[in-house]
């Protein structure tokens, strides 16, 4: 498909109708569509259309405007629960008289040890006080991880970790507490909510160069040999030639 005759802004969805893109997974297509917008962290919407001036009497049209964040690439190995960088200004000597001042507000990280019942292993993570709250606030660093959707993780790290549980569950996987089969029905009882097939498991958090690498391997066939196909061909010669031939059948005296 030449895509120089469409705009720029439809080349994505257009690569996406041809080629390896259309033999991909149609739960990992469908979860590519179905991203929405994440959770609101630096920034409160308002969540109405219109509001009245409290200094006029008037009502106004008002709208909610994200506040721009950026991402770094070292918050994809970490857990930063939604929270990035903020570029602003700021007042020089907090005198709004004076210049205004460049300034990039950054989140406070931490270093922490989480354990992951599923996973039955420790990982030390970098995280937010914001990340720690919401671990608490699901009970648990494995709940917060199956519940979170993609887009408020926010982290390869978490989509990883996210695809790991998924397929220990789906697999009922027995090297999880060897010694103690007692422990792992309970683990695997308990979040048994989140059990999903072991094929879709396997496509959780790819990215799309990940799943297209991750498909060409699926549909890649290993060369057969030259040698085996021409024995099975002079195998198949002989067979034929030797039913062709007539039986010689030697009368008895």
């Amino acid at each position: 498909m030449p895509l120089h005759k469409f705009p720029p802004r439809v080349w994505e969805a257009l690569k996406m109708k041809q080629g390896i893109y259309t033999r991909l997974p149609g739960h990992y297509l469908r979860s590519l569509q179905e991203s929405c917008r994440p959770a609101s962290v630096h920034w409160k919407p308002l969540g109405v259309n219109s509001r009245v001036n409290p200094k006029t009497g008037h009502r106004e049209r008002v709208q909610d405007v994200p506040i721009p964040v950026y991402y770094p690439p070292e918050s994809q190995s970490g857990l930063w629960g939604g929270e990035g960088w903020i570029a602003g200004y700021r007042y020089a000597n907090n005198d709004k008289l004076s210049n205004r001042l460049k300034k990039v507000w950054k989140p406070q990280l931490f270093n922490r040890e989480l354990y992951s019942e599923i996973l039955d292993h420790k990982f030390k993570i970098t995280v937010t006080a914001r990340t720690l709250d919401l671990v608490d606030a699901a009970y648990g660093f494995d709940f917060y991880i199956l519940r979170t959707p993609q887009e408020d993780l926010n982290s390869k790290l978490g989509m990883d970790l996210k695809r790991a549980m998924l397929l220990r569950l789906a697999r009922k996987d027995t090297e999880l507490y060897p010694e103690n089969p007692a422990k792992r029905e309970t683990v695997f009882n308990k979040y048994k909510e989140f059990v999903i097939p072991a094929e879709e498991a396997e496509w959780v958090g790819l990215s799309l160069e990940e799943a297209v690498e991750k498909q060409r391997l699926l549909e890649k066939e290993d060369p057969e040999p030259l040698f085996k196909a021409f024995v099975q061909e002079l195998v198949q010669e002989l067979t034929a030639q030797k039913l062709s031939e007539p039986e010689i059948v030697e009368k008895k005296h």
